[in-house]
């Protein structure tokens, strides 16, 4: 299966701070922003990774990680001219997707928490075997801001709307995605919305109304972040920094799942801790590869 972090945009909603930089290199804590969406697919266990970004930024991205052989992944890098909507991603990524299946997860999306791990193999499991698009609902407070999931007495969801005047339910559709490889040919003729968008929630409308739409709920002891907003990337950095201390493990720390996975090795990881030394992030390396920890929850 491919993956694709979108993290494109003008980042407008952010300013001054996104006046020379994207919004996906602002720091969440002590990692850049892109390092959380990134750590999803890996733990799904996907290795082919491509980065859509504006054609100013793009660089900024390959200066931070490379072809990602020190995450053990192989990173591409596609631009998007003008934010034309997140299904013209699937246009964009149509010779990197190829005949395989794909996931995708927004630049600015942070999830975590004990069991998502196995949510993650799960839906890339159903894309791979066939069975359609996996995504994932959450519960919010604001639904007319999101694209919002109608679910009838069995649970099972009927209809998806976007961004709602009188919203169905108070569930979210999140910025993570899976399908099977279907979800090219469905982008590339989708019409665009009363805003000149390719609407993702269209996509999404096209395989609930196929009967092969997957609506996973993240409930109790899942948290998804949307750090689109000033307040929100408070809140991200406060999240992050309260977990990581009071569990002492690290949420998204790249090094760490590649050499889990086996991606890399522990003299690739030591490479690593030499430079961030100096720090908590390479200190936490060192005790990873010592062995300290004995579980692994994500």
């Amino acid at each position: 299966m491919k993956g694709i972090i979108l993290a494109g945009g003008s980042g407008t909603r952010l300013y001054p701070l996104t006046m020379v930089t994207s919004k996906q290199l602002l720091p969440i804590y002590d990692k850049p922003m892109i390092y959380y969406p990134m750590s999803v697919l890996m733990n799904a266990g996907i290795r082919d990774i491509l980065i859509i970004s504006t054609p100013a930024d793009t660089p900024r991205f390959q200066d931070l990680l490379g072809d990602g052989h020190q995450f053990g992944v192989n990173l591409q890098y596609a631009i998007q001219p003008s934010p034309d909507g997140l299904a013209q991603a699937f246009i964009i990524g149509e010779e990197f997707i190829g005949d395989e299946p794909v996931a995708m997860v927004l630049g600015d999306n942070i999830f975590a928490g004990h069991g998502l791990k196995k949510r993650l193999q799960a839906a890339v499991e159903n894309a791979e075997t066939g069975k359609g698009a996996t995504v994932f609902g959450y519960y919010v407070d604001d639904p007319e801001r999101f694209g919002i999931v109608e679910f009838d007495h069995d649970g099972k969801a009927i209809s998806i709307e976007e961004k709602p005047e009188h919203p169905k339910s108070n569930y979210c559709v999140t910025g993570l995605y899976f399908y099977d490889n279907r979800v090219v040919e469905y982008a590339k003729n989708l019409k665009p919305s009363a805003r000149g968008e390719l609407e993702i929630t269209d996509l999404n409308r096209i395989y609930l109304e196929d009967n092969s739409l997957n609506v996973e709920l993240l409930g109790q002891g899942l948290t998804w972040l949307d750090t689109g907003t000033h307040e929100s990337l408070v809140d991200a950095t406060n999240f992050i920094k309260t977990v990581e201390q009071h569990q002492h493990r690290k949420i998204a720390c790249l090094e760490e799942i590649a050499y889990l996975n086996g991606w890399i090795s522990k003299e690739e990881v030591l490479k690593v801790y030499e430079v961030l030394k100096k720090n908590q992030y390479g200190q936490y390396l060192k005790d990873v590869l010592d062995g300290k920890y004995q579980e692994h929850l994500y």
